[in-house]
């Protein structure tokens, strides 16, 4: 990857020689396998086992947890925030696994459509119950920085599973918790 890098210095007319950019291929492909592991991690490992039984039958909820992710269309960064909901069933889930959970999803070239779908799918998947509500609010750098510039442009998306699709009441709980109307 580092000589891609160099390649890619060249090709913009640089010199990968010069000070400021003699480690940079090397920096560069070291942060790209930092933005990109969740190729690499196992969701097994992440989880580690910590999904507990649990008489809990109420909405539990993860709120504004801080999210970063390369838009596979330009290699540009989205970054916002992601809320996450279930209603369990017999079984709770390590509340910084959610997080680990939506990192894992975040770090692989993405679009947010499908990354929204992926972190409630996976949640669903291993805690069962009754149902997942995920939304994702995040500015897109590909539009800020290129294309139409629009600096405060945010897209949210959204995936209901469960009694967050089926029961309006469930989704409008899950809506009001994280303060939206």
């Amino acid at each position: 990857m580092e000589n891609l890098y160099r390649e890619l210095l060249i090709n913009l007319g640089e010199d990968p020689k010069r000070e400021g950019l003699k480690d940079t291929p090397k920096r560069a492909a070291k942060a790209l396998k930092f933005l990109t592991k969740g190729y690499s991690e196992k969701l097994k490992d992440i989880i580690n086992d910590a999904v507990f039984d649990s008489d809990n039958d109420e909405m539990i909820i993860l709120k504004n947890i801080e999210m970063y992710s390369l838009c596979e269309h330009h290699l540009l960064p989205f970054v916002g925030s992601c809320h996450v909901a279930y209603l369990p069933q017999g079984k709770v889930i390590g509340l910084s696994k959610i997080a680990r959970i939506v990192d894992h999803f975040a770090r692989r070239l993405q679009i947010q459509e499908n990354l929204t779908m992926q972190i409630a799918n996976c949640l669903q998947s291993i805690v069962g119950g009754e149902g997942v509500g995920v939304i994702i609010e995040a500015k897109h750098f590909c539009m800020m920085m290129r294309g139409v510039e629009k600096q405060n442009a945010t897209m949210t998306t959204s995936a209901m599973l469960g009694a967050f699709r089926d029961e309006a009441a469930t989704r409008a709980e899950f809506l009001s918790l994280i303060g939206r109307p």
